[in-house]
C-alpha cells in the first residue's frame, strides 16, 4: 500500500472542498484533495444550475399560455417538446460541469487523490485499498445526499431523486412528489407547467423553508391553487404496479383516492455524507444525526486538527454558505494551530418558484426564541396583491413580513413569498449585514414604479409599530410593575 504524508488533507471535491483546497494552499503547499466519486459540485451537476434550466423552460411555457389577460392572444396550441426541453437542460448542465472540471483539471496532479477516505485515527486516512495517508490537519467536505424511508426502495427504478430528473431524455406524463420543500416545490411547479400531472404530498403542514405561519399559509394556498398539494397528507399505500406506482391516499376532502403515476420523487430532505467515514474510530463530538459539531466561525470540530465544511457540516446547506465555510475551514487547516474567526455573512435563502420564496437574517422562529418571550419585536407587513408594479406585470401574489427589534429599531430578519423575491432578499440581506435600523433603511432611495416599493411599505408599517411599541413600553415603565 502506498504511503503519503501531507500538511492538509481535504475529503471531498465539491464546492466546500474546492474552496478549502484553495484557502489551504495559500498557507501551505502540502495539500491534497481526495474525491471518492466524481469531481464537480452538487450545484452544477444536480442542483442549482440544472434546476434553474428546468424552471426557465417552465416559465417560458407558462408565459406563452397566459397572455390573454394582457389582451395578447397566441393563435394555435402551445406545444411542449419534452425531449428538446431535457436535451437543453442536459447540454447546459454538462457545460456548467465542464467549467468545474476545467478548474479541477488545472490543479497539480500530485494534489489530487481518487478514492473513498476512511479515518484510521485523528491524523490517518485510508484511501480505498491503495493509499495510507497521514495528514496533520483534515477537512471533511463530503457533501450530502437525499434521504427517504428505506421501504420506498421497493419501488425500484420508479423511485427517483432530484439527481435522476436531470438525466431524463423526455418528460413523464405524471409524477408524485413527496416533500414540498425547496427541491420539491421548484421541481413540482416546473414539471406541472411543462404539462406533467403532479401530485405533491407533505407532512405536518410544512411548505417551503418558512417558520412564519402567515407567510407559510399564503404559500400553501398559492401553490395548492395551481397544482395538487396536500401539505399534511395521509398516504395509505404506495406499491409498484408494472411500469407505474399506485398510490392510495385520502384527499383534502377526506375521500380515498387511488392514482397511478410514472415516478415517485423523494424530496424529503438530505443527510450529511459522514456515516461512511469511519468516525467511530475517533473520539469526536457529534450532533443527534451523527454529524461532527463545529464552531460556525472557525469550522473546527471537537478534535482540534479536524475541520468540517459545506453540506457535511449540517449547518446551512446552500452553495454560498458551503463556499464560505470551505474557505474558513481550509484557511484554518493551513494556519493551525493559529486559527482565526472567519467571515460569516447574513443568512439569505431563495426558492425559485413563481412567486419566489425567500428568507433573510433571523427567521421568525429564531426571532421568537431570541425575543418573543418579552414581546420585544414588531413585524412589518405588505401584501403584493395591490402593489403597483406587481399588478402591472400580473405578478401580484405575495406576502412580506419584516422583523425588527424594539429599542434599537434594528432589522432582525424577513420571510417572504412574492415577485422577484430573490432581489428583495438581497437588499434586505445587505441591510441586515450592515446592522441597519428600519429608519435608516427608509432613508435609502426608492424608485417608482418598482417592486421594491413594497419593501418600503412594509418598512413604513414596521416603523410605525416600533414607535407605538416604544411609547407603550415607556408608559409601562412610568406606571411601574403590573402595568
Amino acid at each position: 500500500m502506498k504511503k503519503l504524508t501531507v500538511d492538509v488533507a481535504i475529503i471531498g471535491g465539491g464546492t466546500a472542498g474546492l474552496a478549502s483546497y484553495r484557502a489551504a494552499k495559500e498557507k501551505t503547499e502540502s495539500v491534497i484533495l481526495i474525491e471518492g466519486g466524481q469531481f464537480g459540485t452538487t450545484c452544477a451537476r444536480v442542483g442549482c444550475m440544472p434546476s434553474k434550466l428546468l424552471i426557465a423552460a417552465a416559465e417560458v411555457a407558462h408565459s406563452a399560455m397566459h397572455t390573454a389577460p394582457f389582451g395578447v392572444f397566441v393563435e394555435g396550441e402551445v406545444r411542449i417538446d419534452g425531449q428538446k426541453v431535457m436535451q437543453r437542460i442536459r447540454d447546459e448542465r454538462d457545460r456548467f460541469v465542464g467549467f468545474v472540471m476545467d478548474a479541477v483539471d488545472g490543479l497539480p496532479e500530485q494534489d489530487k487523490l481518487i478514492g473513498r477516505a476512511t479515518f484510521i485515527s485523528e491524523t490517518e486516512l485510508q484511501i480505498d485499498d491503495h493509499t495510507l495517508l497521514t495528514a496533520k490537519r483534515i477537512v471533511i467536505a463530503t457533501g450530502s445526499r437525499p434521504s427517504y424511508p428505506a421501504v420506498w426502495n421497493e419501488l425500484g427504478d420508479k423511485l427517483i431523486i432530484n439527481d435522476d430528473v436531470f438525466n431524463w431524455t423526455d418528460l413523464p406524463k405524471s409524477i408524485a412528489i413527496f416533500g414540498p420543500g425547496v427541491i420539491g416545490l421548484e421541481l413540482g411547479q416546473s414539471l406541472h407547467r411543462l404539462g406533467v400531472e403532479v401530485l405533491m404530498f407533505g407532512m405536518g403542514g410544512q411548505v417551503g423553508p418558512f417558520t412564519d405561519p402567515d407567510v407559510m399559509a399564503y404559500a400553501q394556498k398559492t401553490f395548492s391553487d395551481e397544482f395538487y398539494l396536500d401539505a399534511d397528507a395521509t398516504v395509505k399505500e404506495m406499491i409498484r404496479k408494472g411500469d407505474a406506482v399506485q398510490i392510495t391516499y385520502i384527499d383534502k376532502q377526506g375521500v380515498e383516492q387511488v392514482k397511478l403515476v410514472e415516478y415517485v420523487l423523494a424530496a424529503t430532505g438530505r443527510r450529511a455524507n459522514v456515516d461512511n467515514l469511519g468516525l467511530d474510530n475517533l473520539s469526536i463530538e457529534n450532533d443527534d444525526r451523527g454529524v461532527p459539531i463545529a464552531d460556525p466561525f472557525t469550522m473546527q470540530t471537537s478534535i482540534e486538527n479536524i475541520f468540517i465544511a459545506g453540506d457535511a457540516s449540517n449547518q446551512i446547506p446552500l452553495l454560498h454558505e458551503a463556499a464560505d465555510q470551505g474557505k474558513i475551514a481550509g484557511s484554518n487547516a493551513g494556519l493551525y494551530p493559529n486559527i482565526r474567526v472567519g467571515l460569516r455573512r447574513s443568512s439569505i435563502a431563495a426558492v425559485f418558484t413563481d412567486p419566489q420564496l425567500a428568507m433573510v437574517g433571523l427567521s421568525r422562529k429564531q426571532v421568537m426564541e431570541k425575543l418573543g418571550s418579552c414581546g420585544c419585536f414588531e413585524t412589518g407587513i405588505v401584501s403584493f396583491e395591490h402593489q403597483g408594479r406587481s399588478r402591472v406585470m400580473l405578478k401580484n401574489k405575495g406576502l412580506l413580513h419584516i422583523y425588527a427589534e424594539h429599542g434599537t429599531g434594528r432589522l432582525l430578519g424577513a420571510e417572504m413569498i412574492g415577485p422577484q423575491a430573490e432581489h428583495l432578499a438581497h437588499l434586505l440581506a445587505w441591510a441586515h449585514q450592515n446592522r441597519m435600523t428600519i429608519s435608516q433603511m427608509l432613508e435609502m432611495p426608492f424608485y417608482h414604479p418598482v417592486i421594491e416599493e413594497g419593501v418600503r411599505t412594509a418598512l413604513r408599517d414596521l416603523n410605525a409599530k416600533l414607535k407605538l411599541g416604544s411609547a407603550m413600553i415607556n408608559q409601562c415603565m412610568e406606571c411601574g410593575p403590573g402595568c
